[in-house]
């Protein structure tokens, strides 16, 4: 079975857990994305050397997980893509990952051509990359 890193805003953390849950539950290798979680009052509270620090160390965990997954899942509903998953597609173009998104997105043709199918399920994803 090959294994899958979903990568996608953490404004729809929730629905992306759900999502990569069910892909464990398919038999799937599942790489998921570290929501920072805490509230908004406790970013904001922390130094500006904190939040970089933070940031940092998210970033390159999840390249890590990029770099070890065979496909890689942008769970984007509505097509919404942040800064953070923009750099995430472009790493995983450099590294030769296909890239498959729930959602075409509605802002960025780039980005797009970048997608090799809309998937809308986990079982779907799981029979394309069979």
């Amino acid at each position: 079975m090959k294994s899958v890193v979903i990568c996608g805003s953490g404004r729809f953390k929730e629905e992306a857990k759900d999502f990569g849950e069910k892909l464990k539950k398919l038999g799937a290798e599942v790489y998921m994305p570290h929501f920072y979680r805490e509230p908004q009052e406790h970013w904001d509270s922390l130094s500006e050397l904190d939040r970089t620090c933070i940031a940092l160390g998210l970033t390159h965990d999840h390249f890590y997980k990029i770099k070890m997954a065979d496909t890689v899942f942008v769970y984007n509903k509505n097509g919404y893509v942040g800064n953070s998953t923009t750099l995430e597609i472009g790493y995983a173009v450099a590294l030769g990952k296909p890239i498959y998104a729930l959602s075409e997105d509605s802002d960025e043709v780039c980005r797009n051509v970048l997608i090799r199918d809309i998937i809308s399920s986990p079982e779907a994803l799981l029979e394309r990359l069979k």
